[in-house]
């Protein structure tokens, strides 16, 4: 596994497991574990994806059967957007998520959507971050002038900021950005959500074939070949299995180049602009 040392110091691994729409407790329990026992030691929920104490449940029970260590682990948690009206709100749901996950810290803290009151919000996971109970900060869904003008306010620059990348949504002048400001990216979505035909796609099977790999996998080390993180997610051990088995192989210039060519400048996943999804995202309650 390879890692990428975020602006703080603190190293994370590239490539980790996630648990959005997993919200059923038994599932995610199971899920969590056997990712770990896979080898996946970054592991990425959210207070909104209601399964932080199944992800607890499973990481305690790795621990205890000596799969890995909590200090091997790098556990990443979400404060959704009723939390971030207020400093305070934002500090008390780390807390909540810490008793949730049944861990003393954990090691990147996000704010989940730009929304509501987001620099009291972030002023609120800082002060969790100088406690110690969090040793990284950062954001999710922050697009490129959000991103800027937060940068410029804050007394920490975000060490991650987590958006939609894949072929199909590369969004290069974001990872400009980041770059910029020293803001290490993660791709949520990394498969598209399987949308686009992407895992029988004839450029990346092609690729696939020539590599020895599946078309997923191609698409995964793509990303990680841009110095993007990704948190890839699966219920199935083999496709666990696979989507981790991407360190032996490297895509060429010329493969890389015929990837770009996917792009479609924009999502087709979620719309951070329409009006109605941000209405939406603030009526829900955690």
């Amino acid at each position: 596994m390879e890692f990428i040392t975020l602006n703080n110091g603190t190293k994370m691994p590239i490539e980790g497991f996630g648990v959005f729409q997993i919200p059923d407790a038994v599932q995610c329990e199971e899920v969590t574990y056997n990712a770990i026992k896979t080898g996946y030691r970054l592991l990425d929920t959210a207070a909104a994806y209601m399964n932080e104490e199944a992800v607890g449940r499973g990481i305690a029970r790795a621990v205890s059967d000596g799969i890995t260590t909590r200090e091997e682990l790098f556990v990443t948690t979400k404060v959704w957007v009723s939390d971030q009206k207020t400093e305070e709100t934002a500090y008390n749901a780390v807390k909540t998520s810490l008793k949730k996950l049944d861990l003393d810290y954990v090691d990147l803290i996000l704010l989940h959507q730009p929304m509501s009151d987001y620099f009291a919000a972030y002023r609120g996971i800082t002060k969790a971050y100088k406690e110690g109970i969090v040793k990284a900060i950062g954001v999710a869904n922050f697009y490129p002038a959000i991103l800027a003008n937060l940068c410029e306010n804050v007394e920490i620059i975000p060490a991650v900021n987590q958006v939609e990348l894949h072929p199909f949504f590369q969004q290069e002048n974001a990872l400009a950005l980041m770059k910029e400001y020293g803001v290490a990216p993660q791709a949520w979505g990394p498969l598209a959500e399987g949308k686009h035909g992407i895992f029988t796609d004839p450029v990346l099977t092609e690729i696939g074939s020539r590599c020895g790999k599946s078309a997923a996998q191609v698409v995964l080390r793509w990303n990680v070949q841009r110095g993007v993180s990704i948190i890839p997610k699966s219920v199935h051990v083999q496709r666990m299995q696979q989507n981790l088995d991407i360190w032996d192989f490297t895509l060429t210039d010329e493969e890389m180049a015929e990837i770009a060519k996917k792009d479609l400048g924009h999502s087709e996943i979620v719309d951070h602009n329409d009006p109605g999804f941000v209405k939406a995202l603030n009526g829900m309650k955690v």
